[in-house]
This record gives C-alpha cells, sequence and structure tokens, in this order.
C-alpha cells in the first residue's frame, strides 16, 4: 500500500468538501470576458458519452465528451484524489466546448465504477482521508498510471471524434500533476501539452521522481503552482525550471499567489474563482499552442 505520507502535498486537509451544489456547477460557467480575452474560440455544440476502455488492469469507466462536428484534438484529464465526478464532468464538458475531444476517466476503476465515494465521505476526515488514500494506492503501484495512460491514449486515436494528426493534451489536478507528466514520458511521441494544476510531487528526492525522466518528453508544459505549496516546497519551482531547460522543453511555471492547493476545483473548499479562469484562460491558449 502506497504510504499516506507521499500525498501531503497532493491533498491537504482543507482542500475538499462535499458541498458540490449551486457554487460548483454556476462556477464553471464564469470567467467569459477573461477567456474571451485569450482568443479562444466560442462555445461549441458536444456529444457527451459514458465510455468503458480497456486496460491491461482492467475495464475503466470515463466520459468523454466532443464537438458534434468533425474531429478535434484530443485532451486527456487525470482528476484530482475524490476522482471523477460532476465537477470534472462538467470541467471536460467545459474543455469540449472548446473545440476538444475530452476524456476524463475514473482513475480508481480497479476499487469500482465512478462515483468512488458516497455522499456522506468527508476527506476532512481522518477515516475519509484514509480510504480517500487506500483507493490511490492501486494507481501509484509501479508501471500502473504508465499502463493506464498508454491505455487511453490509444482509446483515443480510435476514436473517430479525435484529429489524428494533432498532437494529445493532458491535464492533471492535484495527484493527476505527476500522472501527466508519467502521461508525458509513456508515450512521448503523441503528447504534445501537458498542464499540471496545483499538482503535488512533481519533483521530489526519490528515484522515481517524475521530473527526472523530463529528458524522456517532448510536450509543452504549463505548471500552475499553489501559493501554500510553494511556500511549503520552494525549491521545487526552481528545480523544474531547471530540468525543462536542461531539456530544452517550453515550460510556463508560475505560483499562483494567494491560491491554496486545490483552488482549481469547483467545490473544493479553497476554490478561487478568479485564479481558477485565470489558470482555465492560460490552458486554453497553451492548448491552442501546442495540440497542432
Amino acid at each position: 500500500m502506497t504510504d499516506p505520507k507521499n500525498f501531503e502535498i497532493t491533498c491537504d486537509d482543507d482542500c475538499f468538501t462535499h458541498d458540490l451544489g449551486r457554487r460548483e456547477f454556476g462556477a464553471l460557467a464564469l470567467g467569459a470576458a477573461l477567456i474571451a480575452a485569450t482568443g479562444a474560440k466560442a462555445a461549441v455544440a458536444v456529444k457527451e458519452n459514458d465510455v468503458t476502455i480497456k486496460t491491461p488492469d482492467g475495464n475503466a469507466d470515463a466520459i468523454f465528451v466532443h464537438p458534434t462536428s468533425g474531429p478535434a484534438p484530443a485532451v486527456l484529464i487525470w482528476t484530482d484524489i475524490m476522482g471523477l465526478r460532476p465537477a470534472f464532468r462538467d470541467m471536460a464538458k467545459r474543455l469540449a466546448g472548446e473545440g476538444y475531444a475530452v476524456l476524463c476517466p475514473n482513475p480508481f476503476y480497479r476499487q469500482g465504477k465512478a462515483p468512488t465515494f458516497g455522499p456522506d465521505f468527508d476527506f476532512q476526515k481522518s477515516e475519509g482521508r484514509a480510504q480517500a488514500m487506500a483507493a490511490a494506492g492501486p494507481l501509484q503501484a509501479p508501471g500502473a498510471a504508465e499502463r493506464d495512460a498508454a491505455a487511453y491514449v490509444a482509446w483515443l486515436d480510435t476514436q473517430a471524434a479525435v484529429k489524428k494528426t494533432a498532437k494529445i493534451g493532458t491535464t492533471g489536478y492535484c495527484m493527476g500533476g505527476p500522472l501527466v507528466m508519467k502521461t508525458a514520458y509513456t508515450i512521448p511521441g503523441r503528447i504534445g501539452a501537458v498542464g499540471s494544476f496545483h499538482g503535488g510531487g512533481l519533483a521530489t528526492d526519490k528515484p522515481d521522481s517524475p521530473h527526472l525522466s523530463i529528458p524522456k518528453m517532448k510536450a509543452d508544459f504549463l505548471i500552475c503552482v499553489a501559493d501554500n505549496d510553494d511556500k511549503r516546497e520552494p525549491m521545487v519551482k526552481d528545480t523544474l525550471k531547471g530540468a525543462f531547460a536542461a531539456a530544452k522543453l517550453a515550460a510556463e511555471i508560475e505560483v499562483y499567489d494567494g491560491a491554496n492547493h486545490g483552488w482549481c476545483v469547483p467545490g473544493s473548499a479553497v476554490y478561487n474563482e478568479d485564479a481558477a479562469e485565470k489558470a482555465w484562460a492560460r490552458l486554453l491558449v497553451h492548448l491552442k499552442k501546442a495540440l497542432v
């Protein structure tokens, strides 16, 4: 079982709440003026499907959302430790509306279909935190995330809605931060854009730290760092900048002042609308530039 200490940066105690009501869904529709300023295209009609993807470890349930007309560049979303739930379904639909074929799998499919946690789940309680760490354990096993990533990308490349001539993007939140790094080095020929939002464990002192595999990657990177994560580990951003520079990979790394770990996901206890919309706008610019 994965040591819960490995998730201390990825999932702070105050990140999550189970209040997934009007605030969660309403916040996803805000920030239009900021996004318009980036030059991103207007939202398009999309089609949403629940799909099942066969992996070497089982059958992963996922949501696949894409524009109703024409193939589009694909984006793979890795969720935070709370897994596939309405917040990420709406984030996937919002991104698809910007012209992308978006796949968001249930990262804990090995334990069962999403949602992984019931309506009474409370991450802030010790038993809830232990349950979440247990769910994440199999995904942290050596090679598990890499096998999943390869299966998801292979599945995307069989879909008529996916533009095969374009590179694929991948985004990750909290726990998903190191998973996008693993995706980028597992399928370097297909991954052209990576976005990490308050990702934890991107650069550690362990021999399997994701940043050590940067020389294997070929993507452009957007890394949005939480203010409190940076205060806790201020050298991480410098380690990443050095590694990307050495590999000659484009990387935008920014600390979001005043935005704490978990700020991008509607429904989290620390959701910061202004900072989240800024990160969303940067993501749209990043994808538009890199997924060609």
